[in-house]
């Protein structure tokens, strides 16, 4: 057989395999179109309503729910923070129909940490994307004489910071920030979100909040709050006229370590994720129908006005931060963080 008619044969070979491949994979997204359709999927939110998990999740309900062609409910489902929540997506029925907004900063610390309420591992949930990583920013009440960083290491100056678990964002923010400040803190646990902690500052319950950058712009430009620093290298974009707490204060390496340890947290952002097994044809369609949900120019623009911004990152970006946060600790270093964060276990 002379190399022309080889050739050929090869390339008609091919051409088979890849109908045949292509074929298959069209009859599986249909199978996983199928299944979706008419099925009723649960947007998990582990915080109250009201919150900016909350507003995210119902922000993006509607928009998933027509690329499942499916009923898309918001289920908010309260417990340590979230953590709760995240135990049962991790542990459900892998069939696909349940997803959570996951806040991947304490997730991730509350997995470090080894709290015995942690049954997940982030490494091994189904990811299915980052919404949108963001700044954390310290805020204060308004009837709070504390205007910056200096203010609130002033001697006899005490602030009281809410918090819904050990390990939510705004409870371990603030433990850090205050033992790295040397300042006179006292952390209030219990409530149900962020939203609620805000309604205790406002009424002069509470004094300060450690919270993502855009609830702390809307609660700065409701009124609510006044933002103190931004606790970043960089000033959030949101806040630009708030300096970092690195611009204004002196730190000595202790104090530096202690804050750049929390900021190599954030990136993990607000993720995604869905119980491991999900059938592979569903994973992958429920992947497709998220990132078409979260690049919808129409969703962009609706969090742009509303400042809860969406920058899409595929699933695999998610997976590695996770495994590059969680790889990271020694077990020396989670002790020491343990004792601040943890002071009663």
């Amino acid at each position: 057989m002379n190399f022309a008619r080889k050739t050929r044969l090869f390339a008609g070979a091919l051409a088979t395999a890849a109908t045949l491949a292509f074929g298959a994979t069209s009859a599986l997204a249909q199978d996983a179109a199928s299944f979706y359709k008419g099925k009723t999927v649960r947007f998990i939110v582990g915080v109250g309503v009201g919150g900016g998990f909350d507003a995210y999740a119902r922000m993006i309900a509607p928009y998933l729910a027509k690329a499942l062609d499916a009923t898309v409910i918001v289920e908010n489902q309260l417990g340590a923070g979230g953590l709760v929540a995240l135990n049962r997506v991790s542990t459900a029925q892998p069939d696909g129909l349940s997803l959570m907004i996951v806040n991947g900063t304490p997730a991730a610390l509350g997995q470090l940490l080894e709290q015995q309420n942690v049954r997940y591992d982030l490494t091994k949930l189904e990811h299915l994307g980052v919404i949108a990583a963001y700044p954390w920013v310290w805020v204060v009440g308004k009837h709070t004489p504390v205007t910056n960083v200096a203010d609130a290491q002033k001697p006899g100056v005490k602030l009281r910071f809410g918090g819904v678990g050990p390990t939510d964002g705004p409870a371990d923010g603030a433990a850090i920030t205050c033992h790295a400040l040397k300042l006179d803190c006292q952390i209030v646990l219990g409530y149900k979100g962020s939203a609620d902690i805000a309604l205790a500052m406002e009424r002069g319950e509470m004094d300060a909040l450690y919270i993502s950058d855009s609830s702390a712009a809307q609660y700065v430009k409701s009124g609510a709050a006044r933002a103190i620093a931004a606790m970043g290298d960089k000033r959030s974009k949101l806040l630009p006229d708030v300096p970092t707490v690195f611009e204004q204060a002196k730190l000595d390496d202790d104090q530096r370590w202690w804050l750049e340890f929390r900021m190599s947290i954030n990136d993990l952002g607000r993720i995604l994720v869905t119980t491991p097994g999900v059938p592979a044809d569903r994973l992958a369609f429920l992947r497709v129908a998220v990132k078409s949900s979260l690049t919808d120019p129409a969703l962009i623009a609706e969090g742009q006005k509303t400042q809860r911004f969406v920058d899409f990152q595929e699933p695999e970006v998610a997976r590695a931060l996770a495994v590059k946060a969680l790889g990271a600790v020694t077990p020396e270093i989670r002790d020491r963080v343990r004792k601040v964060v943890l002071p009663k276990q």
